[in-house]
């Protein structure tokens, strides 16, 4: 399962649009008809896999094959024109592995106190651990808080259709009794990922044909190493502590360890043009916190961003709880889970040096041939879960939607992280105000609240302060109008990393 799993998540990386969430989206029909166990331990595969599947585009067609990867194309194909694309992929594969390693001893002594932390928690303390999420997510995903805010308020919306969770009446069903036991998040995940995902990939090749660089010999020599260890170390580290927060993510560390090594470096100028720093500290992050956001998805039942929002609706459909409980009612997925990823870490360095060539052929195909078949298997996908055509209609909706979200920059992730987190905030914060008797001071009672509270309280007053200095700075600048507007529309990306 571990090996289906990592080549699966290879070819998803390396086709350009559909995605980690997407794919394990489109899968989870599947996992009906498998234990529990191997059908997480098969996505997760998936998950982690699909990160380095991206590298190879982003180096050698400078196109993020995930999100993730994002960082990867300012240096990683930088120096595949320089015929160093080989060199990138070969310390991206073993990054990944030493991050991806280190992240996994990391879940192995964590995860288990953090569950028996968890059994302390009440209503008040996963109430505020979901808003909690709901908001950082809302803000990391590309640091548009409000725009960001908006969209996981649609999810919050949506996720009060069907039966009110305290009382058991129907609410917002508009007379429909597909809507009454609420809209399935399958087919919500794989309208927003999949088909939304798909739409927004075909419109982007069209008329666009890419040709993938060579990449030349794959293993880095001893100076190459010598010059990539620092980065690795420094981005197994920071891609784990980050992997752990709600909202952080694969993508937030891969950006964060790209701007800690421009930082440290003896000469920033050989960034973005072909710096294997810029390449190994980011990758060697993003792994390590694919893996590492694990923790509070089966320690705490909260998924830390959107692909673990999906693995969390998987096991749903198997009917096992993630939470402090996983630990004690299922062993076998939770420790399987562990074990299976450090042979997956091992699979991934054994399929990725060897198979370059093989996945480079794949950079060819083209989009009219792939995204009809892709489509086809979605709605069929989807149709599985329920066996009804509500949820294929449910599924096309959304992939207007998600099409819609990313064409005018806006990320469908906090709805989709907004729409899971929705019923167990909705469901603690009314426990906590029956068990008060309506009284918010409930909120902080206890450490765990007060800390999230004051946490919560210093995030808001840092936007406001961030908010307020920039248009400070806006106002001075001598550049002014529609040429300095256009001027950091340009160098926003690459601002941020920095």
């Amino acid at each position: 399962m571990v090996l289906i799993g990592v080549l699966a998540g290879n070819l998803i990386g390396v086709l350009p649009g559909l995605g980690s969430a997407g794919t394990i989206a489109l899968l989870l029909p599947i996992t009906y008809a498998l234990p529990p166990e191997s059908a997480i331990i098969m996505l997760a595969g998936i998950f982690y896999g699909s990160a380095y599947g991206g590298t190879i585009t982003s180096v050698l067609l400078k196109i993020p094959g995930e999100a993730t990867t994002i960082v990867t194309t300012f240096d990683g194909h930088a120096m595949a024109k320089k015929g160093q694309g080989g060199v990138a992929l070969g310390i991206s594969a073993i990054g990944s592995f030493i991050g991806g390693t280190i992240a996994i001893i990391g879940l192995l002594f964590l995860a288990a106190p953090f569950a028996k932390l968890a059994l302390q928690f009440g209503p008040p303390e996963y109430a505020l651990l979901a808003f909690a999420g709901i908001i950082l997510v809302s803000y990391l995903t590309n640091g548009a808080f409000l725009r960001g805010a908006l969209v996981a308020g649609l999810g919050l919306l949506l996720a009060t259709i069907g039966q009110d969770p305290v009382t058991g009446a129907n609410r917002f069903t508009f007379g429909v009794p597909d809507l009454a036991s609420g809209i399935s998040f399958a087919a919500v995940a794989m309208g927003l990922f999949g088909i939304g995902e798909l739409i927004s990939s075909v419109e982007a090749s069209k008329g666009k044909p890419q040709t993938a660089l060579g990449y030349g010999r794959v293993l880095p020599n001893r100076a190459e190493l010598r010059a990539s260890s620092g980065p690795i170390a420094r981005g197994s580290i920071l891609g784990f502590l980050l992997g752990v927060l709600p909202g952080g993510g694969a993508t937030i560390a891969s950006m964060a360890s790209y701007g800690l090594e421009k930082r440290l470096g003896k000469d920033r100028s050989r960034f973005g043009r072909g710096a294997i720093e810029g390449v190994a500290g980011p990758e060697t992050a993003n792994n390590a916190a694919a893996n590492s956001s694990f923790i509070p998805l089966l320690s705490l039942g909260i998924p830390a961003n959107t692909t673990m929002a999906v693995i969390f609706g998987a096991l749903l459909l198997q009917g096992i709880t993630p939470g402090p409980l996983l630990v004690s009612s299922h062993p076998e997925v939770f420790w399987g889970v562990i074990v299976s990823m450090f042979i997956g870490n091992i699979v991934l360095l054994a399929l990725n040096i060897p198979l370059v060539k093989f996945f480079t052929r794949l950079l060819n195909a083209p989009m009219r041939f792939l995204a009809p078949i892709t489509l086809v298997v979605t709605l069929v996908g989807v149709y599985s879960v329920n066996n009804t055509m509500f949820d294929v209609w449910v599924a096309l909706a959304f992939g207007i939607v998600g099409y819609i979200l990313k064409k005018y920059g806006f990320e469908p992730a906090p709805l989709a992280l907004a729409f899971v987190l929705g019923p167990l905030l909705e469901s603690n914060f009314r426990r906590s105000l029956l068990m008060s008797d309506g009284s918010f001071t409930i909120f902080a009672t206890s450490p765990v609240a007060l800390v999230a509270l004051v946490a919560g309280a210093i995030f808001v007053a840092f936007l406001v302060i961030r908010r307020v200095a920039a248009r400070s700075t806006s106002k001075h600048s001598p550049l002014r109008g529609t040429d300095s507007a256009s001027i950091d529309s340009a160098r926003q990306p690459r601002d941020k990393m920095e």
